[in-house]
């Protein structure tokens, strides 16, 4: 414990100082964007410190497009688009790339599915070829379809079945979102991923992995006219299909809290969770987003938060606490906060540890220095994330395939900065509503 204690302070420290010796932050780099004939979006941001090129392809389809019945459809997608084509069957994908010195990966949410390789610059080309290659000839034979499937199940039991907290997490999901898919796990409720087949997977791939319904990020030692002449030649020559149109959902309002109880014998500690339904950066008023970040962080997000002082440190109640806010969501965004009680500690006495320093954010002002150094741990964070490329490229394609833009994406450090104490105590008592929650408690015994 004390070695974590001790990074983290240095992190701090060491965010703190950065701001303090800068002489102003590095300005924003100038991104192009330009749509392909074919209809696909292209991103362009400039980093020349290096030789090499980070390409993301964005796809708007996540869980929350999987057909009803057909859960883990989307996620299953982001298996078989390594299974291969007839020009590049069973991994050759990713093969010639690692032959050429690259390497990729990709991943999957409820809103969205990307694809990522990082490269030479001079090898772009060769994952502009390769992306349209299974873009357009993925192969979907019944048996690739049941390898990948098998493959799939194999994953959920391993992730999702083997974890009592993973599983229970699925749970407050299904009860916090009362109609809208969100509430679906993404990898698929096994039952339904049993069910996947040929027929559904094509029609799920003409409909959703086109090039009209994508973004093309690239990130690295390139310029626009160098993307523009490789696409040309590779990417723009996959046809536009007709798209599934993505469904418009209107959660209904809750009339109550949720509460669940889950006994787990492969449950080591007992543990108390809370999920809040909360507005998104896509669907928050101004500023409001930005405070609920602003407050996840100061109520958890390292030991320096003040759950984590409250419950572990002062009043000695649990062995770990925190929070943490996901806005970057199509539709609504999700809040949680958790502890993880001492022994010999009710998980009643900890939540209501919890609820009363919630009710006190949301009545009275946060101290000053606790939100200096809260949104200075916040900007030092994206500065240092936005270092890496593959970060980079990640966060802008994450804000442009759920709608924000390039402005939103390079604002946000100041946005941040202009957070008030009275913008965090209005977001603790508007957005976390017990009415818009589930509250679960999780305990080692029998199931």
């Amino acid at each position: 414990m004390w070695g974590g204690d001790f990074r983290r302070c240095c992190a701090v420290l060491c965010a703190v100082a950065f701001f303090a010796l800068a002489p102003a932050r590095a300005a924003d780099p100038v991104v192009s964007q330009f749509t392909l004939a074919n209809g696909m979006e292209v991103v362009v941001i400039p980093d020349h410190r290096a030789p090499v090129a980070t390409q993301m392809i964005w796809y708007r389809v996540g869980g929350m497009d999987d057909p009803p019945g057909r859960s883990g459809l989307a996620h299953f997608f982001e298996h078989m688009m390594f299974r291969g084509t007839k020009a590049e069957p069973n991994g050759a994908f990713s093969r010639d790339l690692a032959r050429n010195g690259g390497d990729d990966n990709a991943f999957t949410t409820e809103d969205y599915t990307a694809f990522y390789e990082q490269i030479a610059r001079d090898r772009l080309k060769l994952a502009m070829t390769l992306e349209a290659d299974r873009m357009a000839h993925l192969d979907l034979s019944d048996a690739a379809v049941r390898t990948e499937r098998d493959v799939v199940l194999e994953e959920r039991r391993m992730r999702i079945e083997n974890s009592p907290a993973a599983l229970a997490g699925e749970q407050v999901d299904a009860a916090l979102y009362l109609s809208h898919p969100y509430g679906r796990p993404v990898i698929g409720w096994p039952q339904e991923v049993q069910r996947l087949d040929r027929a559904a997977a094509q029609s799920f791939y003409d409909h959703h992995y086109a090039p009209n319904n994508a973004i093309l990020v690239i990130a690295g030692d390139v310029t626009p006219d160098e993307v523009k002449a490789d696409a040309a030649s590779t990417l723009a020559r996959v046809p536009a299909r007709p798209l599934e149109p993505r469904t418009v959902f209107a959660e209904p309002q809750r009339l109550g809290e949720t509460r669940l109880a889950i006994s787990r014998p492969d449950a080591t500690v007992p543990s108390f969770t809370r999920a809040y339904r909360v507005p998104s950066y896509s669907t928050a008023r101004s500023g409001q987003a930005e405070a609920l970040d602003v407050l996840a962080a100061l109520l958890g997000g390292d030991a320096n938060g003040l759950l984590y002082r409250k419950l572990v440190v002062e009043q000695k109640l649990a062995t770990d606490a925190g929070a943490s806010y996901d806005g970057d969501a199509r539709n609504s965004g999700s809040f949680s906060v958790y502890a993880v009680p001492r022994s010999g500690v009710a998980l009643a006495v900890v939540e209501r540890a919890v609820d009363a320093l919630i009710a006190q954010l949301a009545h009275r002002a946060a101290a000053a220095p606790d939100l200096a150094r809260t949104k200075t741990q916040l900007v030092a964070g994206e500065v240092f994330r936005r270092d890496n490329q593959l970060s980079l490229a990640t966060e802008y394609g994450q804000a442009l395939v759920v709608g924000q833009n390039v402005a939103e994406v390079q604002s946000w450090p100041r946005r941040i900065e202009a957070v008030s104490a009275a913008a965090v105590r209005d977001a603790a008592a508007q957005a976390l509503q017990r009415r818009e929650s589930v509250t679960l408690y999780l305990t080692p015994g029998p199931a």
